[in-house]
């Protein structure tokens, strides 16, 4: 038998007061930065200059994210939704402080405002970023989780059970599912590694018996909407919450939405963001930004293919053949990493492939050599890519660019990936690299592809700094 529910919550609400008090801080400071910079330090003296707007900064500050809702508890955590109301509450106290001067009359300092609300916003950002991390991190060793209890058919419990120990920082343990005829199985059956805990109808029960705190339902014919609807209130009586998966998946949020068809609130899913004026502003942020990173590390590749081509025989650069967007293959740049000749030595050596059974690797490859090892450990051995994206075969985030082989074993669904062009990082990148299986490399493209956006590439590039630092699963 689990924690109580109440005792496993009792974090959030502790979580909800750090992020406050926090809030509290970084306004404080930034209200002191402010006004020693606009009217000097000797300012800090109250009886100086009127000091009330400092002391005002911080109750208004932590008024305006009460407002723009940002403490409410299915916002924090998990997703960009609780920085985007940290910015909304920001955009509204300048309006406020806008609004309420003009209309008022009051003389504040323009100079005060510019430096305070910016910093606040800034340093709030960072501390709710610092503060998400910890809690990830709890959560990596097995803390701070809610239970959850899967119901549906076999196929979809367990392709959730393995998407949800993929992604443990999302905060759920699973303690059992529920299946179709789950109640005539023998006790203490086992399926997926997890324990079948009944029915369908026994969902009820088993959350008031382990004080379950959320239940899963995946697709289920036997779960039709008169159903669920009984369900959902019948957990009304519970503490536990109810989440529905959909039918489709691996379609993020800005691409559902409800709408109201016939009287009926139905799921809409938009189009994907693949063309017109957002591919326009994709390609002029790839080729802005790759011009700027070769111009600030010239000296890197200077060094980086002095070493490779002093220490090893051979060219500097790698040449490979790829695939692109659209199907179109290009030839793609990296820095050598392995002896000459090389390629001609997979076929002695494919008996130890480490990889994913479609893509050879070795973690221990003889043919890297020494400087080699430490470009593949920090991916410096990628950066000529970003002459690909000068030249427009390439994009800074997007599926991994794959061999013309791999291509003739595509199904139908790793076609899509051809959409957009391949990346020099991307959710193969942060999500493991070479230690993920075929299945779960075609998942992720796929995941990509259907729901491009900016917001989304640049937390990937973000995402991509931390994964470049641990190392995993380059080799």
């Amino acid at each position: 038998r689990c924690p109580g529910t109440e005792a496993r919550r009792a974090w959030q609400a502790t979580y909800v007061r750090k992020s406050v008090l926090a809030d509290v801080l970084c306004s404080l400071v930034s209200a002191l930065v402010g006004w020693a910079v606009r009217f000097g330090p000797a300012s800090l003296d109250p009886g100086h200059v009127p000091f009330w707007i400092v002391a005002a900064l911080p109750l208004a500050w932590v008024g305006a994210m009460l407002v723009a809702r940002s403490y409410e508890q299915r916002f924090l955590w998990i997703g960009a939704e609780e920085f985007r109301r940290v910015f909304f509450a920001a955009m509204l106290m300048l309006a406020a402080v806008g609004t309420v001067s003009w209309a008022l009359k009051l003389d504040l300092a323009r100079g005060f405002v510019v430096v305070a609300l910016p910093l606040a916003t800034v340093a709030t950002l960072l501390t709710r970023y610092v503060l998400r991390a910890r809690l990830h991190r709890a959560r990596g060793r097995g803390l701070f989780l809610q239970t959850a209890v899967l119901v549906g058919h076999r196929n979809g419990v367990g392709a959730l059970k393995r998407q949800i120990e993929r992604e443990k920082y999302h905060g759920y343990s699973v303690v059992g599912c529920l299946l179709p005829g789950g109640q005539h199985l023998p006790a203490q059956s086992l399926f997926d590694g997890i324990p079948v805990l009944g029915g369908l109808d026994d969902v009820v029960a088993v959350v008031e018996r382990f004080e379950v705190d959320t239940v899963a339902v995946l697709p289920s014919p036997e779960l039709d909407g008169p159903r669920l609807r009984r369900l959902g209130w019948d957990l009304e009586k519970t503490n536990a919450e109810l989440l529905l998966a959909p039918a489709v998946t691996e379609i993020v949020g800005p691409r559902v939405r409800i709408r109201p068809v016939c009287g009926l609130p139905l799921l809409h899913m938009e189009r994907p963001e693949l063309r017109g004026i957002r591919r326009v502003a994709k390609d002029t942020v790839d080729k802005t930004v790759s011009a700027l990173a070769l111009l600030a590390l010239l000296p890197v590749l200077l060094g980086v293919a002095a070493a490779v081509g002093l220490t090893s025989r051979g060219g500097v650069f790698y040449r490979q053949e790829r695939v692109g967007r659209d199907g179109q293959t290009f030839s793609m740049l990296k820095f050598r990493s392995m002896v000459a000749g090389a390629d001609a030595m997979v076929d002695h050596l494919a008996g130890g492939n480490d990889g994913n059974g479609v893509l050879f690797k070795q973690k221990t490859d003889a043919r890297v050599t020494r400087v080699g090892k430490v470009l593949r450990r920090y991916s410096l051995d990628e950066l000529p890519q970003l002459l690909n994206v000068l030249r427009g075969h390439m994009s800074l985030v997007g599926p991994r660019p794959p061999l013309p082989t791999e291509v003739e074993r595509y199904g139908f669904d790793m076609h899509r990936r051809f959409l957009v062009k391949p990346g020099i990082t991307g959710l193969w990148q942060i999500s493991g690299r070479s230690d993920l299986s075929w299945d779960d490399s075609v998942r992720i493209d796929v995941r990509y592809v259907e729901n491009w956006s900016l917001t989304f590439d640049f937390m990937i590039l973000w995402k991509t700094v931390g994964a470049v630092l641990r190392g995993s699963g380059a080799y």
